[in-house]
């Protein structure tokens, strides 16, 4: 599981962080909200757990910013701020769970994983979105997203990206792509392809977002995400 940590007050950050990593958390830690949503766009996080005061906008306008990028990762808020009404705020901008401050870190790490556990649900019972890193795909909708832009995609672009994301991964041979996305099984046509995954990179890995088809020579292709 990955986490992303935004909280501005640094032991408590590194009391956390060291804590999760202890229960085989992975953690990225951002001091701001600015760095924050920059992390966000460029990596995939299971959860989000979030101060409500912060530099550079609240932790509440950052799940705004962040749901209107199209992110779906469960958001935990932290603040020391337990009104009803502030709650409220935090839910309404799209924040999944609340914790008070202060708090156990047992318990934290309890709502963390009550979380990720309902977000697998809600993952495998829909079976009509695909995505991988910050790139969607809405079979229901037939739209692409990435970083909540969306894109222009021909049917049969469309149809290999969804192949792609199905196979996350795996290698996929050219002749494999072939024969389930054009429906043909001539070695001579394996050209197409490479035609078209350049075609489906200019528009899903635009500059300052990360790589995701990877060739593997004389083989086929790769649908992976890299975080490095």
């Amino acid at each position: 599981m990955h986490v992303l940590l935004i909280e501005d007050e640094l032991k408590t950050a590194e009391s956390i962080r060291k804590y999760l990593e202890e229960m085989d958390v992975r953690v990225s830690v951002a001091n701001d909200s600015e760095t924050a949503l920059q992390l966000t766009e460029k990596s995939s996080f299971d959860v989000i757990v979030s101060d409500v005061i912060l530099p550079s906008f609240s932790g509440i306008e950052l799940v705004k910013r962040i749901r209107q990028l199209g992110i779906k990762s469960p958001v935990l808020m932290l603040s020391a701020l337990s009104q009803t009404e502030d709650k409220l705020q935090g839910f309404e901008a799209g924040s999944d769970d609340y914790l008070a401050k202060p708090f156990d870190l047992k318990e934290l790490h309890a709502r963390i994983q009550a979380l990720h556990r309902r977000s697998m649900i809600v993952i495998a019972g829909n079976n009509h979105v695909l995505s991988i890193d910050n790139l969607v795909l809405d079979l229901t909708k037939m739209e692409a997203t990435r970083a909540g832009e969306k894109l222009t995609l021909t049917p049969r672009e469309f149809k290999l990206l969804e192949y792609f994301l199905n196979n996350q991964g795996r290698v996929i041979p050219k002749l494999e792509i072939l024969e389930k996305v054009w429906n043909l099984n001539d070695e001579i046509n394996t050209n197409v392809i490479e035609v078209y995954v350049n075609y489906l990179r200019k528009k899903i890995e635009k500059p300052g977002l990360k790589k995701l088809i990877y060739t593997h020579f004389g083989i086929g292709y790769v649908m992976k995400f890299n975080e490095n």
